[in-house]
Formats: C-alpha cells, structure tokens, sequence
C-alpha cells in the first residue's frame, strides 16, 4: 500500500481509463526471530464508529513513533508489515532496529492500548509483501503463522493488506482457520486498492463476503487511484468526496454491512503520491454516507448510519503533520449517531 509502488494494474473492463501508483518507503531489514512467549490478549470490543491507523515499523521520514505515542483517537492500530518467511503462506514479525524500541516495551505498549480499549493487530502485506496463500497447505501456513504472532506479541487480530494478488478461496480458508484458532472473534480488517473493490466478483470481494461473518471492516485505500466507477456507473475522479461517497457505495450495496466499511485515506499530503483530502473532505463524505448531508453531485440512495468509520496512512505521518486527521477526523467519527 504504502512503500513506493509503482503502477501495479489496471481496473476491469467496468472501469474507465483507470490506472493506479502507489506511496510510501520501504522499511529496514528485520533482525533474527526470538523465542515465541506470552499469551494472547482477549479481543478489544472495537467501537460502533472507529478509526483505523497503520503504525509504521520502519522509518520512512514520518515521525518514529512508539505505540505508546498514537493518538487515542485511533481504535484500531495496525502494525505495518508481517513479511514473508521460506515457508509458502507462512509469515512473521520483528521489530525494525532503527526504531530503538525493545520487545518488551512493544508488548507492554499493546497491553496498555488494549486497557485503554484500543485493537492492536498485525498487517499483513503492504506494497512490496510477497506473501501467497494459494492451496490448502499454504493457508494452514498462514493462519498458524498469524496465530503464533498473536499469542507472541498479544495481537487482537490481522489486516489483510495483499497488493500483488489475492486467492479468495484460500485466504477465506486461512481466515477462518485463523478465527478457530484464536477463539472464533479476531479482529479481522483488509486495506483493498480501490480496482479490487470494484466488483464483487474481483477477488478481494470476494474474500470480504466469504468472511463476512468474521470481518470487522474493509478499509479500502482511496488513494494512489485513478478514475473508478461508483455504484451509479459513472466515473469519479480520485480527491473528491464523490469518489469516496461513491466507491463505499459498491461496497455497501455489493454485499457488505454499513459496519464493515471504512474510508482510507493519507493521513497527510506526504502519505501517499495521490489521492490525500483534507479532513474536511473525508467528514463530508462520512456526513453523506451516513446522514444523508454534505455530498457533492453523488448522493446515495439511502444512508447508511452503521457506516464503521475512517482509516488513515499512517499515524507516523499524521503525527509527523500535528495530528490533524486524528483530531478532527477521528473527532468526527466518534460523534457520529
């Protein structure tokens, strides 16, 4: 999602003249893994309306930060990224040394957002991750290999952030393996491109409906997008309310609950290589979607008051900015009916 992609593909024949690049950096080499230790925590209840960060696990310009320093407006934290071990589908975790933080600080600094009420999971993925769940043996792979992150780090869950393709059939498999695993109430969230929420037979979708009774949300990425289809088939251009009132709008009448999905956008002009609104744009587009009021020319059908919330990339870059999506994009969420 987020290091420096460069056009990764275009949209199906639904779309018009649509092309995507993408942003970010790329993060340091991991160390060696240690010893797996320490139980995993029992699942934060996330909030009707919540706001998603992607805290950064390597240094990319953004504001270092530690856990301890994310903005409390944010409900979810989502550790970027899990990569790819030798083992197909499996995946694993450490934290970068140029951020001078201990295993140890880390983990109390999950259990400490998670007494505040907070959800910390690990992302799976990102622009340059190389993971593959492809067959059976694979997904077992990755839903072992997640499990035991979760119970070594006290993860509440996993986001699904698969930019380089995706096997619905096999992810499905691994999720719910995944949820048996952990006791049946993960936190599960995916971070789509906008071409893979397109339709509900691309193979994002389709990992969404087939999981819907464990997912939490979709976070799809509205930025680093061209031009996409909204749901009344005309073409909407990126940074505008009405592509991101639109595009939820596929999603919402495509099959997902108003509770699974979430707008994602750059937390700063500097998070993304397109697509960056300001907050006042994205509560706009939330005010459309959920109260009917504050749309462009798309004004939806219906409204979706459930409608879960916002998500942002990243908290390091906010930060870096003075916090202003967290603060009045996370306000506007939480005051939401």
């Amino acid at each position: 999602m987020f290091k420096n992609r460069i056009l990764t593909g275009l949209a199906a024949a639904v779309v018009a003249a649509a092309g995507f690049a993408g942003a970010g950096a790329a993060h340091a080499a991991q160390p060696p893994a240690g010893p797996a230790s320490g139980p995993s925590a029992a699942p934060a209840s996330v909030p009707k309306h919540a706001v998603t960060g992607y805290w950064q696990n390597f240094d990319n310009g953004a504001k270092v930060q530690k856990l301890s320093d994310v903005d409390a407006n944010y409900d979810i934290i989502a550790v970027a990224f899990a990569d790819a071990t030798a083992k197909p589908g499996a995946v694993d975790f450490h934290l970068d040394p140029a951020l001078n933080y201990s295993e140890d600080q880390f983990k109390a600094d999950i259990k400490a957002k998670q007494a505040a009420g907070k959800s910390v999971i690990i992302s799976i993925g990102g622009e340059k991750g190389t993971i593959s769940v492809s067959d059976a043996a694979s997904a077992e792979n990755f839903a072992d290999s997640v499990h035991a992150l979760m119970e070594k780090y006290g993860f509440d869950g996993v986001d699904i952030d698969l930019e380089n393709g995706l096997n619905s059939t096999y992810m499905s498999q691994a999720l719910k393996s995944l949820a048996s695993k952990s006791g049946g109430h993960p936190v599960i969230t995916m971070a789509p491109q906008t071409v893979d929420m397109q339709s509900p037979q691309n193979e994002y979708f389709k990992t969404a409906l087939a999981v819907k009774d464990i997912l939490t949300v979709v976070n799809m990425q509205y930025y680093n997008s061209g031009s996409m289809n909204g749901c009344d088939g005309k073409v909407y251009a990126a940074g505008s309310v009405d592509f991101l009132t639109s595009l939820a709008c596929v999603q919402l009448e495509g099959g997902l609950d108003a509770s699974q999905v979430g707008i994602g956008v750059p937390s700063s002009p500097k998070a993304a290589g397109s697509g960056y609104v300001a907050p006042s744009v994205v509560n706009a587009a939330l005010d459309c979607l959920t109260k009917g009021t504050g749309c462009g020319s798309f004004k939806p059908s219906k409204t979706y008051p459930g409608l879960r919330g916002a998500m942002a990339w990243s908290t390091n870059w906010d930060a870096a900015a003075g916090g202003e999506f967290a603060g009045q994009v996370g306000k506007h969420v939480h005051e939401l009916p």
